[in-house]
């Protein structure tokens, strides 16, 4: 790699406007990412793909080969230019999968590492990082090494680390992969409330479609280097571009508040689930799950059916995205006989309808 100017430049509040050219080993990554001020993006995408080398790049942990990443209006990162900005002049705060907390510090070093890397004296240091850790609740643990720690108590210590620096550009690299389920819906919901505190641009990578619906406003598909599709959640579900697509995030989820089994959305639909759960939640329908019915008469053991307008219709192989509106906007799909079967077009009114088995709820 040529070699470039190494510059130390302070980045004020922030938009990321990034253009990444990179070759490492097989992967050949070209993608281009805007974020907003204030706004997440979620970023999703098969092993390989190469979701957690953007946030490397953007963080100035591997250099790009070409193109250009502008922070703030500010050039980090210009191969053409001999510009690049070091990471710890970057302003940003990263939060790793296996979160990398030091094991021979206790947990307030490892808060207040941060804060020392940028010479902010000890004691500074010190008491920033304490007051970090009482917001999370964790002071108990300030003067104790990480191994005592469980998984959501890891993954807030190093939420702390990466936010006590007062970051203008948040990075997250699978922050919720390691943790159990039965904790995750918690977790999440004080990611959330973390975030939402930082009012700079936020980029999320992850898995899972619930953690785009909870913490992301929009989403980002990267598929072998490049970005195949991006938009809501809600843009990227109803139109598929490729099999991947479909079957990764290819889910309806609706929000509401359960009772007695029955879940109240906003717009008033009952969504009847399998489950003990109470009070706000997320339900997650897959598409495959549901049944399109000419009348609601028709047979069907299912405790769920909705009156649906179609909308559009969207073939890819021998399946069909069928997306409808109505008082719960869904999207099903189907087989190619079965559209053709029933004449399925936009403008048909016609019935949705899904077993209670098949919904997932979590916590919201």
């Amino acid at each position: 790699m040529a070699w470039r100017a190494r510059q130390q430049v302070e980045i004020a509040a922030m938009t990321v406007n990034a253009h990444i050219e990179l070759q490492l080993g097989t992967l050949q990554l070209d993608v281009q990412v805007e974020v907003q001020r204030g706004e997440t993006l979620a970023i999703l995408g098969p092993n390989g793909a190469g979701k957690s080398t953007v946030l490397r790049c953007l963080a100035g942990l591997t250099p790009v080969d070409s193109g250009c990443i502008e922070l703030g209006g500010v050039v980090v990162d210009k191969p053409a230019a001999s510009i690049f900005v070091r990471p710890e002049h970057r302003s940003i705060g990263f939060v790793f999968q296996d979160y990398r907390l030091f094991t021979h510090m206790t947990v307030l070093e490892n808060v207040a590492f941060g804060l020392r890397s940028r010479n902010v004296p000890k004691g500074s240091a010190r008491s920033r990082a304490a007051l970090s850790l009482d917001r999370l609740g964790l002071s108990e643990y300030a003067n104790q090494r990480p191994h005592v720690l469980s998984g959501g108590q890891a993954q807030r210590v190093a939420l702390a680390r990466a936010l006590v620096t007062d970051p203008t550009l948040v990075l997250l690299d699978e922050p919720l992969a390691a943790l159990d389920a039965g904790i995750r819906h918690t977790v999440r919901r004080d990611l959330k409330q973390q975030l939402d505190a930082v009012d700079g641009p936020r980029i999320i990578v992850t898995h899972d479609p619930v953690d785009v619906f909870s913490l992301a406003g929009r989403v980002a598909i990267l598929d072998g280097g490049r970005v195949v599709q991006a938009g809501t959640l809600a843009e990227v579900t109803a139109r598929p571009r490729s099999r991947y697509v479909a079957d990764l995030i290819g889910v309806n989820l609706v929000s509401g508040t359960v009772s007695n089994g029955v879940m109240t959305t906003p717009s008033g639909a009952h969504v009847v689930v399998d489950s003990a759960i109470s009070g706000d939640c997320f339900a997650v329908l897959r598409p495959q799950s549901i049944s399109i019915l000419t009348s609601p008469s028709a047979e069907s053991s299912n405790r769920n059916t909705w009156p649906v307008t179609i909308s559009q219709t969207y073939r890819f192989g021998d399946r069909v995205r069928v997306a409808a509106d109505g008082i719960l906007p869904l999207t099903a799909e189907v087989t190619l006989s079965a559209v053709e079967s029933l004449a399925l077009q936009p403008g048909s009114q016609v019935y949705f309808s899904a077993k209670a088995t098949d919904i997932e709820t979590y916590p919201a």
